[in-house]
């Protein structure tokens, strides 16, 4: 076996489905390019041995894209070091006007080298197939609502408009069996596909969300999200988003790292004396921060302890409930300030949903994975 030397070596990796261009940077030499490999694991094993036979000690990174994390896991079943970072944190220059392969993996071999990256959490394989089926779920909501806008589109364009108060309930549906349609035999094939596909689309709906929660019986996260449900808008739905987006919380250690994280600390443009703060940043993630979002609402009404709460919160530890409780005092009472100023509304959800992330964080201090 061939003895490692303490001296680094950093491979840095421009990854792509067909191909893998390959940059060396060792400490005090030119960082120069290795050559280009097929975008298969079988290319890439031999790559590395021979990389191996170097006897350095090897820290590869790469920026994560399509190809997922399958090289970060190979290359840490065989004992060594790598970075997964992602592209938008990526130092770039303003005036670098060419980008290729190439010159993509020379820099990122000198930026590992420098320090200048900082790696990505990298769930492992169970939390990120329970991470696959929360976003199967959220895609299919996102066609629902499509295909529903196209048939109540189709509805109003021939002015044919519901009266009751709700869409989508039982009533509505009733009422859209017994719409009649005055273009005749070919509008009335396009309203019955649009009918089905609403019924296709909302059965997926269903049935995505029962395997979700016939699959939280085994994740090892069960405990955080039976505990997240403490909270008042977080339901079974969103607490597995939000856990299966954010993943181990325990390596924040702050709320305000978890807020940066989901973006939803405001953007800033100062200098000197002058101070300005904007929108949030929405640099994080998405799908966690749209679930905080909706839970937020849930705090425009009075702090209380409702029926479906209690039963949400059986079982749960004291410490969890009594965060739970302090979360909803806060909360509330932030909404019903911020709503009294005249604040847009979308603003004030979103600053409760700010807030609501860092009772995430405190339940998640105190519960366990299995």
């Amino acid at each position: 076996m061939t003895r490692k030397s303490s001296k680094k070596l950093y491979v840095g990796m421009d990854v792509h489905k067909e191909s893998i261009d390959i940059a060396l940077a060792e400490e005090g030499e030119q960082v120069r390019h290795y050559g280009r490999i097929g975008g298969d694991m079988n290319a890439l094993t031999r790559t590395l041995r021979k990389l191996e036979s170097l006897g350095r000690s090897l820290v590869f990174v790469y920026e994560a894209g399509p190809c997922g994390y399958g090289i970060y896991r190979m290359l840490k079943a065989r004992a060594h070091a790598c970075w997964v970072v992602a592209p938008s944190n990526t130092p770039r220059r303003v005036r670098d006007r060419i980008k290729t392969d190439r010159r993509d993996c020379l820099k990122l071999a000198g930026l590992a080298r420098a320090g200048e990256l900082e790696p990505i959490y990298v769930p492992d394989v169970r939390d990120e197939a329970m991470r696959d089926l929360v976003r199967a779920r959220e895609d299919a909501v996102i066609m629902q609502r499509q295909v529903r806008h196209r048939l109540g589109a189709l509805l109003l364009r021939n002015d044919i408009r519901y009266a009751g108060k709700t869409a989508w309930t039982d009533a509505h549906r009733r009422w859209i069996s017994s719409v009649v349609l005055p273009g005749g035999a070919a509008q009335r094939i396009a309203f019955e596909e649009y009918v089905l596909a609403v019924q296709e689309s909302t059965e997926r709906v269903r049935r995505l969300t029962q395997c979700i929660e016939q699959q939280l019986v085994h994740w090892r996260w069960r405990p955080l999200v039976a505990a997240l449900q403490a909270c008042r808008g977080i339901q079974l739905i969103h607490a597995a988003r939000i856990v299966a987006e954010l993943g181990d919380l325990s390596r924040f250690s702050h709320p305000r790292q978890v807020m940066g994280y989901l973006g939803m600390i405001p953007s800033e443009d100062s200098s000197a004396e002058r101070r300005h703060q904007g929108a949030i940043t929405k640099a994080g993630n998405s799908s966690a921060r749209r679930a905080l979002v909706e839970a937020a609402h849930a705090y425009q009404y009075r702090a209380a302890v409702t029926p479906i709460i209690a039963r949400r919160q059986t079982g749960l530890p004291k410490a969890v409930i009594d965060i739970a409780w302090k979360a909803q005092l806060r909360l509330c009472a932030r909404f019903h300030r911020l709503a009294a100023r005249g604040l847009n509304r979308n603003k004030t959800v979103v600053a409760v949903a700010r807030e609501l992330a860092g009772f995430v964080w405190a339940i998640a201090q105190q519960v366990k994975p299995l």
